[in-house]
């Protein structure tokens, strides 16, 4: 059965650190066998309506305000009024300016930028994990829809093969126990279309859980001819460096040097300025404060000792992910390659010679040359290796959709444009 596999989507806007190696690997590593126009819609209007993928633009959406934010002035100018009733009658407005002395403001603004950019790289990874959910979901569902008519098949030629027998039997060609050998297949064949029937539930569900419940009748269906890696040869290094994963987690390095940045700036002490004016008594006041914090009981070295352990934190992760990225890549493309030739050999020489097959085992039984329990044995293995040829294409797909997920080529292939 095809399991579906949970990995990253879409983008909202194209970074700018990948939009060339996006290019040239579209047009140098895809082969002509691309997605339909029926099952690229479906697909889009799936990801644009998943609620992952909502969650996703949400958080870029979140993170873009909190970028704006962090370019505003860090402090606010304060104004005060004060009066005073005692010997003296005295009246003040004052008004004081903290300045943002070691550019504090300028490192939050970096900081806020970073991580803006990272949003967005995760949720282009969003958009793409959801896809391939989406495109597992219905070669999941296209296979279920084999199988059980394969299941039907069985059936029917259990049915049809035991009414037979029955037959035979009450003329006495047949002898008890073959009766019975005839009724036990049937019995299989039934439960086993029972768990077609089940296994295909489940993959409608896996495709309804992603999106809008669109009847299963406008589902589109995968391209009969498999597609091929047009390349194998194409820097792999370039489509491992464009992955949304990957350049997350180079963000995510960017990013732990610019707090580092602002930590060491956080440690220098701000000072505010005081302007006041007034009056005592009748008599004109005018006074200029300036004020600075004095690091004396709290240096804030640790603060900058911790943002730098993140920052080689971060290093570690990005190189693993770079690591992990490649050899992904690496095999999901033999795998696919591999795969794809079993089902090739398949096309060619398996198919026909068990449709040839099945039709002689039946001529042979009628003219008593097969016994009934060898007949049973023989044309249940030719349903077998129908089902497993049915598996290996689903596993192709499978294969496919991963090997589009590791080289990053997911919109180039269902031909979707950034967004």
């Amino acid at each position: 059965m095809l399991k579906l596999c949970y990995r990253h989507a879409f983008v909202l806007c194209g970074l700018i650190v990948m939009s060339w190696t996006t290019l040239v690997a579209e047009t140098t590593v895809l082969g002509n066998a691309r997605a339909s126009v029926a099952l690229t819609r479906f697909v889009q209007a799936v990801v644009d309506s998943n609620y992952r993928v909502q969650a996703a633009r949400a958080g870029l959406e979140a993170s873009s305000a909190l970028r704006d934010a962090a370019s505003r002035a860090l402090y606010n100018p304060e104004l005060s009024l004060d009066a005073e009733n005692a010997q003296a009658r005295i009246r003040t407005l004052s008004i004081s300016q903290t300045l943002d002395w070691g550019g504090k403001g300028k490192a939050l603004t970096e900081v806020a930028e970073l991580d803006r950019l990272v949003a967005e790289a995760e949720y282009r990874d969003a958009r793409w994990a959801v896809a391939v959910d989406l495109l597992n979901g219905l070669a999941q569902y296209q296979t279920g829809v084999e199988r059980n008519r394969l299941a039907e098949m069985r059936q029917q030629l259990t049915e049809e093969f035991a009414t037979l027998a029955q037959r035979r039997f009450e003329v006495g060609e047949l002898d008890q126990l073959e009766l019975d050998q005839a009724l036990l297949a049937l019995t299989e064949s039934r439960i086993q279309k029972a768990m077609t029937v089940a296994d295909l539930a489940e993959a409608r569900q896996a495709v309804y859980s992603l999106g809008p419940r669109t009847p299963e009748a406008q589902w589109p269906s995968l391209p009969e001819k498999l597609p091929e890696i047009l390349d194998q040869s194409a820097d792999t290094q370039a489509l491992v460096q464009a992955l949304p994963g990957v350049i997350a987690a180079r963000r995510r390095v960017n990013m732990a040097d610019a707090v580092v940045k602002l930590r060491r700036r956080e440690r220098l002490p701000d000072l505010t300025l005081n302007f006041t004016g007034g009056y005592e008594d009748g008599e004109r006041l005018i006074g200029l404060g300036l004020s600075i914090p004095l690091p004396i009981r709290n240096r804030f070295t640790h603060e900058v000792t911790a943002a730098m352990a993140e920052r080689d934190q971060a290093r570690q992760l990005a190189d693993d992910a770079t690591q992990v990225a490649q050899a992904f890549l690496t095999s999901a493309a033999e795998r696919y390659e591999l795969s794809r030739s079993a089902w090739g050999e398949w096309e060619q020489m398996g198919r026909k010679s068990l449709d040839r097959q099945s039709e002689q085992l039946r001529r042979l039984w009628q003219a008593g040359d097969l016994s009934t329990s060898d007949y049973l044995g023989q044309i249940g293995q030719t349903i077998d290796v129908r089902e497993s040829a049915l598996d290996l294409h689903g596993q192709v797909w499978q294969a496919w959709f991963e090997w589009l997920l590791a080289s990053g080529q997911v919109d180039a292939w269902l031909g979707l444009t950034n967004r």
